[in-house]
């Protein structure tokens, strides 16, 4: 996968973890539920970076 897509794909994942904990402020019912998944896209963005560096550092040069 490209640089370009990695990062599409991170600033995805971190805009719906955002979208996520403004929610949370709006219903206080739900905010752990709604946090707990702001946290695993933050977790999916994580994941996506270290993959695609850990990959660029594996390959020869």
């Amino acid at each position: 996968m490209s640089g370009r897509a990695v990062l599409e794909n991170v600033r995805r994942y971190r805009a719906i973890a955002s979208l996520y904990r403004q929610t949370a402020v709006f219903r206080p019912v739900q905010k752990w539920s709604l946090l707990a998944q702001a946290l695993e896209y933050e977790r999916l963005a994580i994941t996506e970076l270290e993959t695609y560096f850990g990959a660029l550092e594996a390959c020869p040069r």
